[in-house]
């Protein structure tokens, strides 16, 4: 097949549409062939060698797409020990789909997104849903699970709270600001121009704050501070994220853009009962990531087909472009989502 290869691991300019091996499904795989592939930030920083692949997973880069089954791995043996079931079942906390090969879905991958072929447990697949393309299907996976891991799963977002989202733009930006609306919390989100805090508006947003001209947080403790926030930036904003948050409130670090290492006032999160909670989907084991998958096409699917979230897919660019989308992508020239499509 062919692949988005590195050429150069000190060049992250250098990805080449070029010819390499196969995958091979494994037991309890599914191998897909890719018509579409989303582009994260994960993958910009994994060609910058900032961010490496889990052990035993592909190096090729990219961590969603949507394609077409054609095969499945070696069937996994039953046992009652183990849990384990068929290779066109997802297994984790509860069955969801029995595939069939010639179905359609999305993936979470822990890498080889950017190819013609990939091999994928099928616990990790998620059905296209009703009225969407592949194309805008392989651009909210990666969005869907990690905001709805971490709003839904980890901060337990309620109707009626107030939450902060950095980065109200971008792709994970948009997609959390439509769930969290439809969850019936008060959103607040931060942007870096006028334009692009339009846009959060007419997602959902009730606060905009641009965060090159306005204080975030005076802007949270007007309105009482905030009982999440779902942070992409890391240290740079750590100590004003506590500042800005509510009584009880939940800080939860998705991103390090701005940096790995800050400092922490103990005592200003002491004072308010807080809790910070920093995390990622790539990196889990098979089970957890199961049970995101399962977690996620149960709450939030049925939003995805009856309107409530709309795909936020605003570049798509053919695979051989991948550098040129992952320039566009750290540029901030595009909103929403990039994604790459395979002839």
């Amino acid at each position: 097949m062919k692949a988005i290869i590195q050429q150069d691991t000190t060049d992250p300019t250098s990805l080449a549409w070029t010819d390499t091996d196969d995958p091979t499904p494994r037991p309890g795989e599914a191998l897909v062939r890719i018509h579409a592939a989303g582009v994260n930030r994960g993958d910009v920083l994994q060609a910058a060698g900032h961010y490496p692949p889990p052990p035993g997973t592909s190096d090729i880069i990219g961590l969603e797409a949507a394609g077409t089954i054609e095969a499945f791995g070696p069937p996994v043996e039953s046992s009652h020990e183990s849990g384990s079931t068929s290779a066109g079942e997802q297994s984790g906390t509860q069955p969801v789909k029995q595939w069939s090969v010639g179905d359609q879905c999305g993936m979470l991958l822990a890498g080889g997104g950017y190819a013609e072929r990939v091999a994928v447990p099928v616990t990790q697949l998620f059905p296209v849903p009703r009225g969407w393309s592949l194309t805008d299907t392989a651009g909210v996976i990666e969005v869907a699970a990690t905001v709805w891991s971490n709003l839904g799963m980890v901060a337990d977002m309620q109707k009626d709270q107030t939450v902060l989202i950095h980065g109200g733009s971008g792709g994970i930006g948009t997609f959390a600001i439509q769930l969290a609306r439809a969850m019936g919390l008060t959103v607040a989100t931060t942007a870096g121009n006028a334009d692009n805090l339009e846009l959060c508006r007419s997602l959902g947003a009730d606060i905009l704050i641009n965060y090159k001209d306005d204080d975030f947080v005076a802007v949270m403790k007007e309105h009482g501070g905030a009982d999440i926030i779902l942070d992409i930036m890391g240290a740079k904003y750590l100590d004003s994220n506590v500042k800005a948050l509510g009584e009880k409130g939940h800080l939860v670090i998705i991103g390090m853009q701005g940096g790995v290492k800050g400092e922490l006032n103990i005592g200003r999160l002491l004072s308010k009962r807080g809790s910070i909670t920093a995390t990622n989907v790539r990196g889990r084991s098979l089970d957890d990531k199961a049970a995101v998958v399962a977690d996620t096409i149960k709450h939030v699917w049925p939003l995805l087909e009856d309107g409530t979230i709309s795909a936020q897919v605003t570049k798509t660019l053919p695979i051989a472009d991948a550098a040129e989308a992952h320039r566009l992508l750290k540029s901030r020239e595009v909103t929403g989502k990039i994604v790459l499509t395979v002839e």
